[in-house]
């Protein structure tokens, strides 16, 4: 037996998701199909507003409402702008602020080097980094994940940067191998940021 069309095309929609399989896509799509409060008609209008009432800040490119240009972070007089914390998604951000121990500005790729998923340095918000170097920039923290493909993107990124009298360093080791930075604690996080290393730059 075959699901009526409107109920496949709403799995097949949740499937696409990251970290929701086929079992969660189904079990999301039969509860809102069965709910009778406003549930199902919320989560059509907050995805609509999600596309319709955000953009990317021009500087940083980490999320912020679409009648803003710049992020409230980079338009804030308060940061220290002689330091670019580089980090791969918007929620990154999020995660360090919340350890209230960086006071700097961030620069959101928007992804990591993954040969293999067809991601290169063209997809990424690569160039708009080296070009901020002329905004009397004097250190460049390496905030990506440590994984292959975060440690991958910051050894190139190393390279790049090594022709720049800019210091470069990389989070301390305090975060788990294979983990995001979004699902670490306020404490591991701090401890990463304020035991920071050079880069090595080979």
């Amino acid at each position: 037996m075959q699901l009526p069309e409107p109920v496949q095309k709403l799995i097949d929609a949740f499937s696409r998701l990251p970290g929701i399989g086929p079992k969660t896509a189904s079990r999301l799509a039969f509860y809102l199909l069965r709910t009778t409060d406003d549930t199902a008609p919320a989560l059509a209008e907050a995805l609509q507003a999600l596309k319709a009432n955000t953009s990317l800040c021009r500087v940083c490119f980490n999320i912020t409402l679409s009648d803003r240009e710049i992020c409230e972070i980079c338009d804030d007089p308060r940061r220290d702008r002689s330091v670019i914390c580089v980090v791969e998604e918007p929620l990154d951000v999020f995660a360090l602020e919340r350890t209230g121990g960086y006071s700097g500005l961030y620069h959101v790729l928007h992804g990591v080097l993954s040969p293999i998923e067809g991601i290169g340095v063209d997809d990424l918000r690569i160039q708009e980094l080296l070009d901020r170097l002329k905004e009397n920039v004097t250190e460049i923290i390496l905030a990506t994940n440590p994984s292959m493909e975060g440690d991958a993107t910051a050894m190139y990124l190393g390279r790049r940067l090594a022709g720049s009298k800019v210091r470069v360093t990389r989070l301390a080791r305090g975060l788990p191998v294979g983990g995001d930075l979004e699902y670490a604690d306020q404490n591991t996080l701090k401890r990463a940021l304020d035991g920071r290393q050079t880069l090595e730059r080979g």
